[in-house]
């Protein structure tokens, strides 16, 4: 079974389930032990970290359950809290591996660029107050696209993490008014590679750092060299691409 899910993470301590604090991952799996009476794992598309969000996480389950598609729909955002929705529901092979088998993930990061703090934005945003050259911020955000060592934007490297090189297929800046939005698609990411990235854009925007050291950075082979990480209130996973339609 595959689901399409969104989420709101802030009270979340990631997608992953863990010894301690609510989880997505936990969160779905008891909602489908109350509707099927199975007890099951959930396989994400990726983990995401504690406090980030998700307009298009991916999921799937095994289950022996008779329910049609609607019926589970409804039937799980019942049990659901609030802050977490199922969006689609689809059959698929037993096979069908969720993060293998996507081609790429998209994501989005929100800053609000204001002295004044925004009470509806403060889930979803990150507050800098600081005036930024946003036409440098979009120029080095820009050098992301291609094939890049990413090693340098990565908080750490777990043993299963062999290779550091990521393909970025395209960036984008939004501005709309004091709301700065970073797009980026890739075919993977690392450990805190996108949270990085911001931070590390914010610096050069606001005059910490120059674009020679921004650009030093690819060059670097020091996990974690880039950063401060910026905070997860404002990091969204929008998209999780397949090359085939569920089912086919």
């Amino acid at each position: 079974m595959l689901l399409v899910i969104e989420y709101e993470g802030t009270r979340y301590s990631g997608f992953q389930v863990q010894d301690k604090g609510a989880t997505i991952q936990g969160e779905l799996e008891t909602a489908i032990r109350k509707l099927t009476s199975e007890q099951t794992r959930v396989s994400g598309s990726g983990r995401t970290d504690a406090g980030v969000h998700a307009a298009y996480q991916v999921v799937s389950y095994l289950s022996e359950s008779s329910l049609g598609l609607d019926k589970i729909k409804g039937g799980l955002n019942f049990y659901l809290p609030p802050d977490i929705a199922v969006k689609e529901v689809h059959f698929v092979a037993e096979s069908f591996d969720v993060r293998r088998r996507a081609i790429s993930r998209e994501y989005s990061y929100q800053i609000l660029n204001s002295k004044t703090r925004s009470p509806l934005a403060r889930l979803q945003a990150w507050q800098v107050p600081y005036k930024l050259d946003i036409k440098l911020m979009e120029q080095a955000f820009k050098m992301l696209e291609g094939e890049h060592d990413f090693i340098a934007f990565a908080s750490s490297l777990g043993p299963e993490i062999k290779k550091t090189v990521r393909r970025v297929n395209w960036t984008r800046l939004d501005v709309r008014e004091d709301r700065l939005i970073f797009n980026i698609e890739a075919n993977s990411f690392l450990t805190h590679q996108v949270r990085n990235t911001i931070g590390t854009l914010v610096e050069l925007g606001r005059g910490t750092m120059s674009m020679s050291e921004f650009e030093a950075l690819f060059e670097a082979k020091t996990p974690g060299l880039a950063g401060p990480a910026a905070p997860a209130c404002g990091l969204s996973l929008v998209r999780v691409n397949y090359r085939e339609p569920f089912g086919s």
